[in-house]
């Protein structure tokens, strides 16, 4: 699983995260790869805010949009039901925005190990007992999204 965060971080050629290129990677070898829904619009937002801040240009948000738009990534479908109930309550559990909660949620829901440089996601992540991908220099701040 990848959240916005390691997204971004393969689909910005600024960003400084090196375990980026590892999960995209890994998703390019057909390693099954679950997202909630909301991770297109939180990347499509962190690559938006790139190019406001003139780090990108249009021309490089569409082709980002087009990477990430034909990696085999499994968008989740059970993740909108759940955000009423074990969802928020990981939220409250561990001071979580919902969003990020949803990885957390997903990942614990499927067994899988989880990619992100969200310092109080993975955070969470580990007290829950999910399996971390080593990124490097997780931030404190995610995607700008929540």
């Amino acid at each position: 699983m990848i959240d916005g965060s390691t997204a971004l971080g393969f689909l910005l050629r600024d960003e400084r995260d090196t375990c980026a290129p590892a999960a995209l990677a890994a998703i390019e070898r057909g390693v099954p790869t679950y997202i909630p829904a909301h991770c297109f619009v939180e990347t499509t937002n962190g690559l938006l805010m790139a190019e406001r801040r003139k780090r990108v240009t249009q021309s490089d948000v569409t082709e980002a949009l087009s990477l990430l738009g034909a990696l085999p990534i499994i968008t989740d479908s059970e993740t909108a039901a759940k955000a009423g109930s074990e969802t928020i309550a990981l939220a409250r559990q561990y001071g979580l925005t919902i969003y990020d909660a949803a990885y957390l949620e997903l990942a614990m829901r499927r067994g899988a190990s989880l990619a992100t440089s969200d310092l109080q996601l993975a955070n969470a992540a580990a007290d829950a007992g999910v399996i971390l991908i080593p990124v490097s220099q997780p931030s404190s701040t995610s995607t700008g999204s929540d």
